[in-house]
């Protein structure tokens, strides 16, 4: 029993190293997300109002000129979609395929904040948990810097797993509302697509 619980022993040991190393790209990795979501929110500033007004007086008739108006050089997920989907306008199954990639799109925007607020309390626990055992080796040995050594390791992993995990939340909620705000705008403009195919199709006199 006592040789099974040295191997186990050992392993948590092992993997400290590796956990700690994880924690660390987790902290760089919040701070460049940090970084892309400040200018994704100036992005979505910018072009936020503009679209909204387009989208609010838009019918039928007007939808096949909304290209016109969005903005040129773009490069918000959003413009770039509404520029597909009226491309597609003569296409119907193009349109759904393109609503589903637009989907598949924000999910892979999202999957760093999802990884984040998920796997950064797990090593954040991880790394609280391993460095304890031979804390407590230490305290009943009465090696007092070895025990002092070893909860400063729990703690700052457990600091930084949270941290990390924060941000992942944090930006993971935000960008979930704007993608869901997005994707109703593009349904929108594909509904007045097909409304605009029908009222095409009931005019012309080859029906």
């Amino acid at each position: 029993m006592n040789y099974i619980s040295d191997i186990l022993y050992w392993i948590s040991t092992g993997l400290l190293v590796p956990d700690i190393v994880l924690l660390i790209f987790f902290f760089g990795r919040s701070l460049l997300l940090i970084g892309s979501f400040f200018g994704q929110y100036l992005s979505i500033r910018r072009t936020a109002s503009l679209i909204g007004r387009e989208l609010d007086g838009l019918t039928p008739q007007t939808v096949a000129t909304l290209a016109e108006r969005l903005p040129k050089k773009n490069p918000s997920l959003l413009v770039v979609y509404l520029n597909r989907l009226l491309e597609a306008r003569d296409n119907a199954p193009l349109r759904q395929r393109l609503l589903a990639d637009f989907e598949i799109e924000a999910d892979r925007d999202l999957a760093t904040s999802k990884t984040l607020s998920k796997m950064g309390p797990m090593l954040g626990l991880m790394g609280t948990l391993i460095p304890m055992g031979p804390a407590l080796v230490g305290l009943s040995t009465g090696d007092i810097a070895s025990m002092a050594y070893n909860m400063q390791v729990a703690f700052a992993t457990t600091v930084v797993g949270l941290f990390a995990a924060a941000i992942g939340f944090i930006t993971q909620q935000v960008k979930q509302r704007w993608y869901l705000k997005d994707l109703s705008n593009l349904e929108f403009v594909a509904e007045l697509l097909n409304a605009q195919t029908a009222t095409w199709r009931w005019s012309s006199p080859w029906r």
